[in-house]
């Protein structure tokens, strides 16, 4: 996808240079005359120029949108991608005015500024079946005889940018987050050292020295979810694949969170439905588990139960965590795998979250070839499934 989105600004230069050649062919090119060769001097070679035809066929099958409009605004050409952007049938639009068939007065303005002899390159964003996209609109006066510097057709390009905005808006957000991430420990920290210096005396020192240290195992930790993340979204995820049982992996972390759950009044419990062993990091998986666990403690209220369950279907072994806490907000629930993405903010600062675990969970998972989802009722609880491919059932006698 993204060799596509960084391939467009080349398929438009293409286009570019292909429509020049189409329109110098199909409508027209200056009348030079030449001295005619003498009879024993051999042709001089020249470049194979393809036919009409043919070189219609590739206009036709290029992915940018190609449009020549006349000097009445009539369409003269247009390709299945124009009609495809635009929303017209390609075949339908020739001879018609270019405002009933582009319906754009932005683009009709442009159009008539190129008939002045003023090409534009700028975005515009259209609506159509796929939603809001961006496109680059390409405009461009077309001179029949360069000599008189006559205008007679204009030309329009139209590539989808789409991608690249996404990837330039998440590239933003993404400096963004990390910035504002670090700068609040970072922040804290000099706080607190700055007070220790100017009151050293042994108070000081025993209430601020613990939490500057603790605001350093944030970052520390903050820094390595960035490395994990950025391991995972490049494929460099490494794994040290073994023969594991799932229960085995699971009934530790359960133990260890026994006494968060007790101490919070929230029962778990772990359910073997049927034995699965599978081939996979046993280290990696224990990162999945502790997520997924800790996020349920810490959104489920006293007299709740967090519940972990072992299956296997098929080919697939699952791990289903459901809680019965306070839930996710339907609006929320398709985000919740983004990096940086937290439902609330608020209870995020008081629980010194980034909002990169669950994405790093997701990461992990797709590494091992298997798939996670997410089910949740606002007020009723969550319920996180994983799915990994099997190595082989054990199943009880």
């Amino acid at each position: 996808m993204i060799a596509a989105a960084w391939a467009l600004p080349v398929l438009a230069a293409l286009a570019g240079v292909a429509g020049g050649i189409f329109i110098a062919r199909a409508f027209g090119r200056p009348k030079t005359e030449l001295a005619p060769e003498p009879e024993s001097a051999p042709p001089p070679s020249r470049p194979a120029v393809p036919d009409e035809t043919a070189f219609t066929r590739l206009v036709h099958a290029l992915p940018i949108g190609v449009v020549v409009v006349d000097r009445t605004r009539h369409i003269e050409f247009v390709n299945p991608a124009a009609g495809a952007i635009f929303g017209f049938d390609a075949r339908r639009a020739l001879g018609s005015h270019v405002i009933e068939a582009l319906q754009n007065v932005e683009l009709e303005r442009r159009i008539g500024e190129a008939m002045e002899g003023e090409g534009s390159v700028a975005p515009l964003m259209l609506t159509g079946s796929q939603g809001q996209r961006v496109f680059r609109i390409s405009v461009y006066p077309v001179i029949a005889d360069e000599r008189v510097s006559a205008i007679e057709r204009v030309v329009l390009f139209a590539d989808d940018q789409t991608a690249l905005v996404r990837l330039d808006r998440a590239r933003k957000e993404f400096l963004s987050n990390v910035s504002h991430e670090l700068r609040t420990p970072l922040s804290s920290i000099k706080l607190m050292l700055e007070t220790v210096v100017e009151a050293p005396d042994e108070e000081a020192r025993e209430l601020f020295l613990p939490q500057a240290l603790a605001q350093v195992d944030r970052l520390t930790a903050l820094v390595g979810q960035l490395l994990e993340q950025a391991r995972a979204e490049s494929g460099q995820l490494k794994l040290a694949l073994r023969e594991i049982d799932l229960e085995e992996v699971v009934a530790p972390i359960l133990t260890s969170f026994e006494p968060q759950a007790a101490n919070k009044g929230v029962r778990l419990e772990l359910i073997t439905l049927r034995p699965v062993r599978v081939e996979a990091d046993p280290d990696r998986l224990a990162q999945v588990f502790v997520n997924l666990i800790d996020n349920a403690l810490r959104h489920t209220n006293a007299g709740g139960r967090v519940k972990i369950e072992l299956d296997a279907h098929g080919s697939d072994a699952f791990v289903r965590v459901r809680d019965t806490g306070e839930g996710i907000p339907y609006r929320d629930l398709p985000h919740i795998f983004e990096r940086f993405y937290v439902v609330d903010r608020s209870r995020t600062r008081e629980s010194g979250g980034a909002g990169l675990g669950l994405a790093i969970v997701k990461g992990i998972v797709d590494a091992h070839g298997g798939a996670i989802s997410a089910e949740s009722m606002l007020g009723r609880g969550t319920a996180f499934t994983i799915r990994l491919p099997i190595m082989r059932i054990k199943r009880e006698a």
